[in-house]
């Protein structure tokens, strides 16, 4: 029997999608590693690309291609890239390994941060899953595909307010109990991308939009990457909820689950914890607060005080390990890379940061925007943070979620079934475009930004 003409146009929009994401990301890594060649000191160069760019992208393509060893490749990458640097090219802090050890005390906070919340957050999402919360969300939940897309809804709110990665993880959890452990891997791209969509307009909601806040950006400069987030929620969310219904329905609500309060209130006080520690440390003391993981910190210690009321499920923490060192082998390479200038600031370099985030960590992006200055910090808020979602090693609450469900730990799979991830970045992208136009403004001390003429979205002739 064939294969009904519907299911061929889908395949097929898909393998298009996946190809275009791929394509996109490889040329934008490309510009930024020629426009790092053209800003850097020398070194040596194959075909104008600086050869720590190639070794990196032959990392990346390692990852994507053997995908039941990333973790091996991402350690093997972070070997050949730090020797060879050691060796030949040295570092920013300085040359061989005495540049090494002054780099890694330069990212020090960064990774430990990372490293706190990937395994605190795990735990903190098998407290949310073992409170039987999530069991009884079907009673209040649509039955039909609209309670698939209601969850993404959840997800996104949550992510505004509490760190994407612990809303990402949150989300997963609650997917893993009301669709009885079948997720589709084009819904859990869904569910990264509201985690990721949610907090691209809150300075509280994203790494990212924290280093904006932090750096002098207005809270207020951020928010209207809503405008896009939520179109691109709505354009991935719809098909992706389609995708979960028809391969796993949500479960029909059982009478008789007894909510554990006790856990509840372990993963509210988690999360207040890291939520009042990001807001203390970023307004009283914003001259620390890239000195020490104060947030990461906290999480552990709150999880730590939890202890004498439940006891945490330690054995999910393995697999949030191997996860863990892999995200944080990929952080480190990306730390390593003579970026020292993006392209000049504008909607065009901004959408071309969204792709490269699919495959570059968006944190060293993000800061060299801010030195750089000149940018519509609600814009480049949604393509760093959003842009990552396209490939699950592109964020890290992509990674989380790949220590939940190994399956997704596929990037062609991911690609392919979540190709609407992709079309609602564009399509994200040129509606605010269109709304509101190319909107740089200042940090705080800056000078005021007087462009010379406004960039706007393309005009439509008139018939």
């Amino acid at each position: 029997m064939g294969i009904p003409e519907s299911q061929n146009h889908g395949c097929a929009r898909s393998r298009l999608v996946a190809a275009s994401t791929l394509f996109a990301a490889g040329f934008s890594f490309s510009e930024l590693a020629i426009a790092a060649a053209a800003a850097a000191a020398e070194g040596p160069e194959l075909f104008g690309i600086p050869v720590d760019f190639i070794l990196f992208a032959l990392t990346l393509l390692g990852v994507a291609l053997f995908h039941a060893h990333t973790l091996w490749v991402a350690l093997t990458g972070l070997v050949v890239i730090a020797g060879y640097k050691i060796l030949f090219t040295g570092f920013k802090q300085g040359p061989g390994a005495a540049g090494f050890v002054s780099h890694m005390g330069h990212e020090w906070v960064i990774l430990t941060n990372l490293l706190c919340l990937l395994l605190g957050f795990a735990l903190l999402s098998k407290y949310f899953e073992d409170s039987k919360v999530p069991a009884i969300l079907p009673k209040y939940l649509p039955s039909d595909w609209k309670g698939a897309f209601v969850l993404l809804v959840m997800v996104f709110v949550l992510s505004s307010f509490l760190d994407n990665i612990a809303a990402a993880l949150i989300g997963g959890a609650m997917a893993h109990t009301v669709f009885r452990g079948k997720v589709h891997i084009g819904y859990l791209a869904a569910v990264v991308a509201a985690s990721n969509a949610g907090g691209a307009g809150s300075v509280v909601g994203d790494t990212t939009t924290t280093m904006m806040w932090i750096s002098g950006v207005s809270p207020l400069a951020v928010l209207h990457a809503y405008v896009a987030a939520a179109v691109a929620l709505v354009v991935c969310g719809i098909p992706a909820a389609l995708q979960q219904h028809k391969y796993a329905p949500i479960m029909k609500y059982e009478p008789g689950a007894q909510v554990d309060w006790a856990r509840v209130g372990i993963v509210a006080f988690i999360l207040v914890a890291a939520i009042v520690t990001n807001v203390y440390v970023n307004v009283l003391h914003g001259d620390t607060a890239d000195s020490f993981p104060f947030i990461g910190v906290a999480v552990v210690l709150a999880i730590l005080v939890s202890v004498p009321l439940r006891r945490p499920a330690w054995n999910v923490l393995p697999e949030a390990t191997k996860g863990t060192i892999f995200l944080l082998s990929l952080v480190t390479c990306a730390s390593m890379m003579p970026v020292e200038k993006l392209p000049a600031a504008s909607w065009q370099s901004a959408m071309t940061l969204g792709f490269v985030s699919a495959v570059f960590d968006n944190i060293p992006l993000t800061a060299l925007a801010l030195k750089q200055g000149g940018f519509d910090w609600g814009m480049l808020a949604y393509t760093v943070g959003f842009g990552g979602s396209m490939i699950w090693f592109g964020s890290s609450a992509g990674v989380a979620i790949s220590n939940m469900y190994p399956e997704a730990k596929n990037a062609g799979r991911w690609l392919y079934h979540g190709w609407h991830v992709t079309v609602a970045y564009v399509i994200g992208f040129f509606v605010l475009l269109a709304v509101l136009g190319w909107q740089p403004t200042p940090k705080r001390g800056d000078l005021p930004i007087t462009p010379k003429a406004p960039i706007n979205a393309p005009a439509v002739p008139a018939r």
